[in-house]
């Protein structure tokens, strides 16, 4: 069997909660990786999620971890279509059983940041949690994370 967990580091990117409000995001630092994986797991929704009641998942990347601005369709895979601001999820309709997506980052900034961006009345928080995955390290095996 292929050792995957020598090749990889996990960072919490929103930590697993029951949420009604966006998040603010926190900086992932690439420095050091060539691959990203965003692992995004979302419990059954608090509200039946509509065009304005709705969660929309923003990756944004930068350079200097100042200047943030969104990814496009071109740095992101998995996505079915990045949206508007860098959307690369959106809750818009009754989310009944957990669900979880990932998404490969394929753009060339140093930093990533996820934001979970909540529009609308949610009255009822909604389980979610995101980790980003970092692989092909330049310092291998990675260290463990037990």
């Amino acid at each position: 069997m292929k050792d995957i967990h020598s090749g990889m580091a996990l960072v919490s990117v929103i930590g697993a909660a029951v949420v009604s409000a966006s998040t603010t995001p926190a900086a992932i630092d690439l420095q050091g990786y060539n691959a990203a994986e965003i692992v995004l797991a979302v419990g059954a929704g608090g509200i039946t999620f509509s065009g304005t009641n709705k969660i929309e998942f923003v990756l944004t990347h930068s350079d200097d971890d100042d200047t943030y601005v969104a990814v496009d369709a071109s740095d992101v895979l998995g996505a079915v279509d990045v949206g508007e601001g860098g959307v690369i999820k959106a809750l818009t309709s009754a989310h009944a059983d957990p669900t979880v997506h990932r998404f490969g980052y394929k753009g060339g900034r140093r930093y990533l940041k996820l934001l979970a961006k909540f529009s609308g009345t949610h009255g009822t928080g909604t389980p979610i949690a995101a980790l980003a995955i970092l692989g092909h390290g330049y310092s291998q095996p990675e260290a463990d994370q037990a």
